[in-house]
Order: structure tokens, then sequence, then C-alpha cells
């Protein structure tokens, strides 16, 4: 592992911790601690980040927030059924599946609630403050794996779910993820609070699989030179993202990212688009299909197709993994305000940074060596800061200080609307 067994342990605290992509995190980080299984898919775990003080598989502790009562050995049940996961690892890490779902709280605003949203922000971040006080923790990361909600309704409109669960994250004092489209710190609300609180964040919209391809083939087409008429796609996938894509907002906020690529690598936007469907019966697997149109030498016409068939949260979990690992080593090391070196994790990423993915490759690996020789105190690691690493990662315990504060401003009387915030 990259971190030696006496570092203190780190919370990972999961919105949606009871669906498909949270209990595929804990039980796979619990495989490949026992070492049941190898680390495959985790670029944390590869050599480029060994000496980059990450914190180990076998020092996360995890907990969550979710408004299904599903416990998790029986969702690992489920997905083992289905082939998410590998027959017997669920059996074999059913303790560690168990200490996980008695950390789970009840999220929110569910159908009926009547709480203000004042009111829930303080209740989830009281929640993972407690959770942390109980565990001896000395920081935690908030990572939204729920499913896709749709788009914010306006100034006017009530916070999302995901927005308030971001609010509670910086109350906390907590570095944030947000691996799906839904608006979580994006939302005006928190992106001022977030700029306000000192602390690390990430996102959005986790990089697996048909935008992946586009963030390659992209870059190919314009590096060769050749015009891209068209591109089109179509995604069938079930499960609990299935449904939630079923609602066109959801899936507008989804097909967001996915052309922001293309916007980025090919420097236009080509005729075309995703279409998302619904389809029950492929459970956790997804098919992504991609048709491009684009013209050669002396305007000959040609076609590429792409076949995209996998699994969601197998694809995901791994990712997962990698970005509480390194969102909380950079709030560790000192780190403040978006991370955009975490770029090629996401479709739609925050902060500065390339759209191709082997520039976006480039610049998490050279965040690791930042994170390398923060850890050896050979230099300083500020958020547009000069000075020593020592002086930095001070700077940043005071800022982070000011996070609860901060939040507190950040909500006004409006009441949450109802909603069962169907986590994935």
């Amino acid at each position: 592992m990259s971190a030696s067994l006496s570092r203190p342990r780190v919370g990972v605290w999961l919105i949606g911790a009871r669906g498909s992509v949270a209990t595929t995190v804990v039980t796979g980080c619990a495989a490949v601690t026992a070492g049941l299984h190898p680390p495959t898919g985790m670029v944390s775990e590869t050599p480029a980040f060994t000496d980059s003080g990450l914190p180990a598989l076998s020092d996360l502790v995890f907990g969550g927030h979710d408004t299904l009562d599903c416990p998790l050995p029986k969702r690992a049940e489920t997905l083992t059924a289905g082939g998410v996961l590998p027959p017997g690892v669920a059996t074999a890490v059913a303790a560690e599946l168990a200490a996980a779902d008695r950390e789970i709280r009840p999220g929110g605003p569910a159908a009926g609630d009547t709480r203000s949203q004042a009111e829930l922000i303080t209740a989830f971040a009281d929640d993972i403050r407690d959770f942390m006080h109980r565990h001896e923790l000395e920081r935690a990361v908030v990572v939204n794996v729920a499913s896709t909600e749709p788009a914010s309704q306006g100034p006017d409109a009530p916070l999302p779910a995901s927005t308030l669960y971001a609010l509670a994250a910086l109350r906390a004092g907590c570095p944030y993820v947000n691996f799906t489209p839904s608006e979580g710190i994006h939302h005006p609300v928190a992106a001022r609070e977030a700029e306000r609180s000192g602390l690390p964040y990430a996102g959005r919209d986790g990089k697996t699989g048909q935008t992946l391809l586009r963030a390659v083939l992209g870059p190919m087409f314009a590096q060769r030179a050749l015009a891209v008429r068209a591109w089109s796609g179509t995604n069938l996938l079930g499960g609990g993202d299935g449904a939630a894509l079923a609602d066109p907002a959801a899936a507008a906020a989804k097909n967001a990212g996915k052309e922001r690529v293309l916007a980025d690598t090919l420097g236009t936007v080509p005729e075309g688009e995703v279409h998302i469907d619904d389809v029950p019966a492929l459970g956790d697997w997804k098919t992504a299909w991609d048709h491009i149109a684009f013209d050669g030498f002396l305007g000959t016409r040609m076609i590429l197709q792409t076949i995209w068939q996998g699994c969601d949260s197998a694809l995901a979990a791994p990712l997962v993994l990698d970005l509480a690992r390194l969102t909380t080593r950079a709030h560790e090391a000192g780190l403040t305000g978006p991370l955009g070196a975490l770029g090629f994790y996401f479709k739609d990423p925050m902060g500065d940074g390339p759209a191709s993915l082997g520039e976006q490759y480039a610049a998490l690996v050279g965040l690791g060596e930042r994170l390398r020789r923060a850890s050896t105190g050979e230099t300083a690691l500020g958020a547009g800061h000069d000075g020593s690493a020592e002086e930095a990662v001070v700077r940043g315990a005071d800022l982070r200080g000011s996070a609860a504060e901060a939040a507190e401003r950040a909500v006004d009387a409006r009441e949450p609307a109802p909603g069962s915030g169907r986590e994935r």
C-alpha cells in the first residue's frame, strides 16, 4: 500500500451509502485490504503514487447518508447475484460491510420531511462530526455517489439535496467530492461558501465509460487534423441510475458533461446527441454506443463506431477510492479550493486543467509528485501562495477553522422540496 500502517485513520462519508457504487466501494476496499483481489483500476495504487503519502486502504473508515434502508450486506448479496461482485467476496468481508452499515444515517429530504433547509444541513453536519469523533478521525472526506438529480430550477427554488449535503460537508470541515452530475457544490450558494471555506474540493460526474473514450478519441481527431462532422451516442443502462436518468431533466444534467468533453477537445460541438434509455433488465450493467462521422483527406467521408459494455459500479468504485485518498491527502497537505489536477476522473472537472485524458493523467501524476515532495518537506504546497510546506499546512488549517461559520451563512429560510433522493 502507499502509506504505512502507523498513519491515522481517515473517514470516507458516502452520500448514497447503500447504493450499488457505495456497496462496491466498501466491499472492494475490504477485499483488496485482505489480499483477496488486486487493486485493479486504482490509479492511486500504481508506482506513480507510491511515496505520495496517501492513506492506506486499511486506514479508511466508511459511513454515510442514504434514504434507503436495505443493509449493505443484503445489498452486496444482490450485487453478487447480478454478477457485479465476484462470488464469495461479500461473505468474506461481511464484518466490514456490517461495520460500515452501522455508520449510515438517514438522509433527506424525504417525502413528508418538515425540517427546514438549515435544520437538514445541521443534522447532516452533526452526523459527520459524530462519526469523526467516535472513530477519533483526524479528517474525513464527503463523496457524493447518489443517483443523478434534476438540475436546479432557478435561484428561487429550494436547494437540491446534493447541495444540502455539500454545505453540510463544509460545515463539518470536510473536503467534498461530487462523483455525480448533480449540482452539489456547483450551486451558487455552495460555490460561494466553498471558496470561503479553505477546503479542497473536486468534481463533477465520474468519467467511467463513454466519456472516458471521448476524452481519448476527441484529441486524436484534433491532433490528426480530421474534421468531425457528427458525434452521436446512445446509453442503455438499468439500476438506480437508469431509473433516475429516465427523468429528462436528470438526463440533461448528465449529458452536459459529455458535451463539454467534445467541445474542449475538438474546439467545437459537432452535430448529434446522446440518448439515455432506462432498461431495468440490465441492472448495474450498461452499454454505450458512439457513431462518429468525420472527413479525411480530400473530403473522403468516414465513420468510426465504438461499443462500450461494462459494469457501472465496478468502473466507478476504484475511482471513488482514488479520489477519497487523493483529496484527504491534499487536505492534509494544506491544499485549498478546486483540485483541478483531479480532472482525470471527471466529465465536468472543476478548476483549471486540460481536457484530453493524456494531459489530465500527466496533471494527476504531477499532483502525486507534489504530494510526495510535501510529505518529505521538499517544497511548499499552497493554493496560489508562496512559502514553506509547513506554512502552507498551517494556512490551510487556519482557513478550515472558518468553514463552519461560512456554511452557516449559506442557508436562508426556504423550505426543501420533498423527494426520495434515490441513490445509485
